[in-house]
């Protein structure tokens, strides 16, 4: 079994991991790129994509291919990000792997809460100051992901770059049952305080 990349995705991915490019016959005059990795060795490989800050979403068959009528559904099973990855080289118990959100209160204010998924560790505060200022606390926590508003993404994007901070914009709240979905791929340590 494999796990493949298709288009763009595995044109980047196979120059990052050095794996080789191949293509697909899709019936029309262009071919499809793709790329693969075994299932069994997949974690070395999204770990160095995670860890030059890439996200790496995880699809899986999601019904039995001999009851399928045409193409085999697949699904989204796993997101991992610089701030959501907990296990393998790139934690190495030492350090914490913070991923971060913030929220523009004000001209020269923001709310700032930080978590470590590995450890459960969490903090929140009132950072005033700016964004300089805050940009500041993002450096001193070593936070690899920061999850923002499209606005505040305008903001902060280029000096976040600049820090090594993976940005991601927030898509709306979940609802409970969004929720429970994604609850059930954090560590116990940490499922009672995000409910």
């Amino acid at each position: 079994d494999f796990y493949e990349m298709f288009f763009e995705d595995a044109e980047k991915a196979s120059q990052i991991l050095e794996i080789t490019l191949t293509s697909r016959d899709a019936g029309s005059p262009e071919r499809i790129p793709m790329c693969g990795v075994p299932y069994h060795s997949a974690k070395g490989y999204i770990e160095t994509l995670v860890s030059k800050g890439y996200k790496v979403a995880i699809c899986e068959q999601t019904e039995d291919p001999k009851q399928a009528k045409g193409v085999v559904k697949r699904e989204v099973v796993q997101l991992i990000t610089p701030g959501t990855i907990t296990e393998g080289k790139t934690i190495d118990g030492k350090s914490n792997h913070y991923i971060a959100s913030a929220e523009q209160l004000s001209e020269d204010s923001f709310a700032f809460v930080y978590l470590d998924i590995s450890t459960g560790e969490a903090n929140s505060s009132i950072i005033e100051g700016g964004a300089k200022t805050l940009l500041q606390q993002l450096q001193a926590y070593n936070i690899q992901e920061l999850v923002v508003t499209e606005q505040l993404h305008l903001l902060l994007a280029e000096q976040a770059t600049q820090l090594g901070i993976v940005l991601s914009i927030e898509q709306g709240e979940m609802n409970n049952q969004q929720v429970e979905h994604y609850l059930i791929h954090l560590p116990e340590a940490i499922k009672g305080a995000a409910k």
